[in-house]
């Protein structure tokens, strides 16, 4: 098998041959998308769709429950470290290939049609578990705001509903375009940062008291009915890694973004370690805030932080700084669904999903996949569904988000390395370092691919199991069965101007 190489100058730093239009009809693509967002848009996205104030406030009752403050703090500084390493090992296959099928394709160009296709599918299911998780997160939030306010009760049903609310809000702000996105986004960062400053500064200075730095860095609590610690807390590091994806947005809006082939690269590893040292603090911060462990976990508010922050500032405090977390979450959400569109859209653009014909088509007034925005919120819905029944279905629908997309984060990194000296890197490079990070990267993923699968609580019911291995199987039984039907159609180009490409660009214009 041969690898068609990038024409780009090696060197981190050093500019590319090409300019990124060229380098994109190169790859086999006729520019359709406008090239609107720049290297610090693309930085916010991921910083953005990682968002500390959505996944470390919306699993903290998680964290709270599977090892405690011990395996919260320690294992975010862990599982950190370790994504770094994954992060760096994808942003260098990113600048060599900067295109909006991302993952995918570079699977497909370092290890073929077979890699390509299973890759996409599990970057898909990841992506629109993560659109579930932001967004069923933030109604929660929203739900436990209205509870402090209006005495309103968050049922399930009516959790459901403003989550509905908060999908087609997203849907309509991403069907705006690609630079309303990239100015939210760019918001978001500051939002974020001045958010985690705002709520930690509130929670250390205002109340009397605070737990011990020993209760916080050592103290560990199971309720999970599982008797053994390590087991605990391993699966209690599933705050930290679902907290730490998504940073492939930079990757799935490359080609949107000036200069993709360094600044794509680049905003996902600055997305990473950003979100790594801020989410730390930000979970130190809380843990210190504790008043009452237990009366924390069974709020009446069904949100622990909510109940931290009542407690620490009383109730109009904590509702104006539940505000700034919603805020934070609804920014998180609307750039999730800008990523996972644009990968509907690339997938669709290959022949890779039924009804692609739809699903490829580009709004001619925004330049914005319109019918992929709504096949990402729409399916998203879909899998929030079982919380209607479910008091544990959240929390699968997290882990769905893990396992479906950390592999997919990884499969082009270990081609990569099977590949060996037939890569060649972009200007964005690893250099002597590219093995070493890349193969802990790889082992990193293979060990929490397999514990995300695991159940997290014991015994093992109906409402208790973890639906993201029936999730897996689903989507990789659609993808095969899916491929002996669209086998023939699906196909990555390999440079752009072929009779299929010619023909088909212009019905992506609508």
């Amino acid at each position: 098998m041969s690898i068609s190489p990038p024409r780009w100058s090696a060197g981190a730093g050093r500019k590319p041959v090409l300019d990124e239009e060229e380098r994109l009809r190169e790859l086999g693509y006729q520019p359709v998308l406008a090239r609107r967002m720049g290297g610090f848009g693309n930085f916010a996205i991921s910083f953005s769709v990682i968002s500390i104030l959505s996944g470390c406030m919306t699993l903290y009752g998680f964290g709270m429950n599977t090892g405690g403050p011990a395996v919260m703090l320690w294992g975010w500084a862990g599982v950190g470290l370790f994504v770094l390493c994954v992060g760096m090992a994808l942003a260098e296959v990113t600048s060599a290939y900067p295109t909006s099928g991302a993952l995918y394709y570079m699977a497909d160009r370092l290890g073929g049609r077979k890699w390509g296709w299973y890759t996409g599918w599990l970057n898909l299911l990841g992506l629109l578990g993560a659109i579930a998780g932001i967004d069923y997160g933030a109604a929660l939030f929203l739900g436990a705001f209205l509870n402090l306010q209006f005495g309103f009760d968050p049922t399930p049903e009516s959790t459901f509903l403003i989550f509905l609310g908060i999908l087609l809000l997203h849907a309509t702000l991403n069907l705006f375009g690609v630079k309303l996105v990239s100015v939210l986004n760019s918001i978001s960062v500051w939002w974020h940062i001045g958010g985690v400053a705002l709520i930690v500064g509130a929670i250390v200075i205002v109340p009397d008291s605070h737990q011990s730095p020993e209760f916080v860095f050592t103290e560990f609590v199971n309720n999970t009915g599982w008797e053994n610690p390590f087991y605990v807390a391993a699966i209690g590091l599933l705050l930290a890694q679902y907290t730490f994806s998504g940073y492939d947005a930079s990757a799935h809006l490359s080609e949107e973004t000036s200069n993709a082939s360094v600044t794509a690269a680049r905003g996902i590893v600055r997305a990473i370690w950003a979100s790594w040292i801020a989410g730390f603090v930000l979970l130190m911060a809380l843990t210190f805030a504790i008043q009452d462990y237990e009366g924390t976990l069974n709020s009446e508010t069904g949100v622990p932080p909510a109940q931290i922050l009542l407690d620490a500032l009383g109730s109009n405090g904590a509702a104006a700084l539940l505000l700034v977390v919603i805020v934070a979450q609804l920014f998180c959400g609307n750039a999730e669904v800008a990523a996972a569109s644009r990968m509907v859209f690339a997938f669709s653009r290959d022949n890779a999903l039924p009804g692609s014909a739809l699903w490829r088509k580009v709004s001619r007034r925004t330049q914005t996949p319109v019918p992929a925005v709504w096949l990402a919120v729409g399916f998203a819905a879909v899998l929030a569904l079982p919380s209607l029944w479910s008091t544990t279905a959240y929390g699968a629908v997290t882990a769905i988000n893990v396992i479906g997309i950390t592999p997919a984060y990884i499969i082009p990194v270990y081609l990569k390395l099977r590949a060996g000296d037939r890569f060649e890197p972009g200007p964005w490079t690893l250099g002597r370092w590219s093995k070493p990070i890349g193969w802990v990267a790889v082992v990193w993923v293979v060990c929490v691919t397999v514990l995300f699968l695991l159940p997290q609580t014991n015994p093992v019911t109906v409402d208790t199991m973890n639906y993201a291995s029936i999730a897996l199987v689903s989507v990789l039984t659609l993808a095969t069965v899916w491929w002996f039907v669209a086998r023939r159609s699906y196909s990555t180009p390999q440079s752009y101007g072929s009779a299929r490409e010619q023909a088909e660009i212009s019905d992506q214009i609508v």
